[in-house]
């Protein structure tokens, strides 16, 4: 039985001795990461952010009408 043995190319680099690689290595895996991202369409784009800012929005009246609330309640007890 043959045993084959993997043969490491110039990019993937072993680390030193106190576990860093170099900034080159760290920069191709990067790009290499990036390019296998599913980018958003320029509609998915428009349709997230609207709905993160309905959210956001939401969320701020809801805090704000909470914050009225506790106020009003803290003076009428404590004011």
């Amino acid at each position: 039985m043959t045993e084959t043995r993997a043969t490491s190319s110039s990019s993937e680099r072993r680390p030193t001795q106190d576990g860093r690689t170099g900034l080159g290595l760290f920069l191709r895996q990067v790009i290499a990461e990036l390019r296998k991202v599913i980018w958003p369409t320029r509609d998915q784009l428009v349709t997230y952010f609207l709905v993160v800012l309905a959210f956001v929005l939401f969320m701020i009246a809801f805090v704000s009408l909470l914050d009225y609330a506790f106020n009003k309640a803290a003076f009428g007890i404590f004011g």
